[in-house]
């Protein structure tokens, strides 16, 4: 059976592996070099912490006023589009307290499933990533910060999550190297972190070892349909005749399921990074700077930070402003780290595939018989990458699911 998976960022490697595992013959199409996607330059952290959705009480009145600012963590790029008025509508209908609470032990097991298939891969040798069990410590400065994160550590231990309230001399002696102006911070354990980067090129190596075909700049412009099945994938480069397809398109997923007469709901959530290089005391525990809302990522002698969701459609402009927010807020926190203003031409974006509900998409696909979901990940698409494609195989090859996927159909907003 020959399986074509539509995108060739973390969540469509991973299910390019776990189909090859389970015999299938694969075949990846990608629209830009595989190296230039959202997966490559992101924070790289694997967070089972991560267990409330971006969707919640508050967010809206919190993003309505970050938006007056232009050097703000978070900002809706305005502009006239169905799209983002219903994506923006069904946000603001799930950010409830009851969504909350449905979605958090859904996220807590896919996420476990994730770490569990990370710590098996990392154990096979086959993939080389920088695996780190480090944990996550969410840095907080002021009382306002440290009373909602209390608050969000006791709902994690009730979850099953393990969080520790750190004061501000606990969570230095964590960083015996560079010194911390904090507050304090929730700790978690069981976080761990990678090397993005180091993660795609070696399962692009590995899978194509393995007899997996990666066709990159190979955007796909449509497809033959036949009785409730597609049939093949078009590009310009050709026609593919194909048994099953995996749309696995991050932020361009929406303009790959209209070409199936699909409305996907989804956003891409735009955001940065930048290195620096050959740290002398680096940072040793991943970190999220609360107040900022950036982020800080030990990548072997490195230090990378990233930041911002700027929920601005597929466009892929740097916008300096955004960048100069998460510089600014760095010595805030790590004083004794000097960090100048990067060169445009130094700075990453990528695209997070945003769902409105903070919960992504992976399952069959009403309409057709061999078509399957696998986006809307937003900012955790590395972090859920390996769940998310061993339950694309275990869907695809009919066997039993790791968990239950009645939370991520698409039909949830039917």
């Amino acid at each position: 059976m020959h399986i074509a998976i539509i995108g060739g960022g973390i969540i469509g490697l991973c299910s390019a592996y776990y189909l090859q595992q389970a015999g299938f013959r694969v075949t990846v199409f990608d629209q830009n070099p595989i190296t230039d996607g959202c997966s490559f330059g992101n924070a790289g952290m694997i967070v089972p912490s991560h267990i409330i959705p971006l969707a919640q009480p508050g967010m809206i009145a919190k993003g309505m006023q970050m938006l007056l600012r232009s050097t703000s963590p978070f900002y809706i790029k305005p502009r006239l589009s169905a799209e983002l008025l219903r994506w923006g509508w069904l946000f603001y209908r799930h950010s409830t307290t009851e969504h909350v609470e449905r979605s958090i032990p859904v996220l807590r097991d896919i996420s476990l499933l994730s770490k569990r298939l990370y710590q098996e891969l990392a154990a096979t040798g086959k993939v080389d990533f920088g695996w780190q069990e480090r944990g996550l410590l969410m840095l907080y400065k002021t009382a306002a910060a440290e009373h909602d994160m209390a608050e969000e550590a006791e709902v994690a231990n009730r979850a099953g999550v393990e969080a520790q309230l750190l004061t501000g001399q606990q969570v230095q002696d964590l960083e015996p190297e560079t010194r911390v102006d904090v507050r304090g911070a929730v700790f978690f354990p069981g976080d761990a972190h990678i090397n993005p980067g180091q993660l795609v090129r070696s399962l692009v190596a590995y899978l194509r070892q393995q007899g997996v075909t990666i066709l990159e700049e190979q955007a796909v412009t449509g497809f033959e349909t036949s009785a409730g099945r597609v049939t093949a994938v078009r590009t310009a480069q050709g026609d593919h005749a194909v048994d099953e397809i995996v749309v696995a398109g991050g932020a361009w997923s929406p303009v790959i399921a209209r070409q199936l007469g699909l409305s996907l709901p989804l956003q891409g959530g735009k955001g940065y990074s930048f290195m620096l290089k050959n740290v002398t005391d680096n940072v040793r525990v991943p970190a999220i700077m609360l107040e900022a809302r950036a982020t800080a990522t030990p990548i072997g002698t490195d230090l990378r930070f990233a930041g911002t969701l700027e929920v601005a459609g597929v466009d892929l402009s740097v916008n300096m402003n955004r960048v100069r927010g998460i510089v600014q807020s760095i010595n805030q926190y790590y004083p004794d780290i000097q960090v100048d203003m990067p060169k445009p031409e130094t700075v990453w974006r990528g695209l997070r595939p945003c769902s409105p509900d903070g919960l992504p998409y992976i399952g069959r696909l009403q309409g057709y018989n061999n078509v399957t979901l696998a986006t809307g990940h937003g900012m955790m698409g590395i972090s859920l990458g390996p769940a998310t494609g061993k339950l694309i195989a275990e869907t695809i090859a009919g066997q039993p699911p790791s968990m239950d996927l009645v939370a991520f159909r698409l039909e949830r907003f039917s």
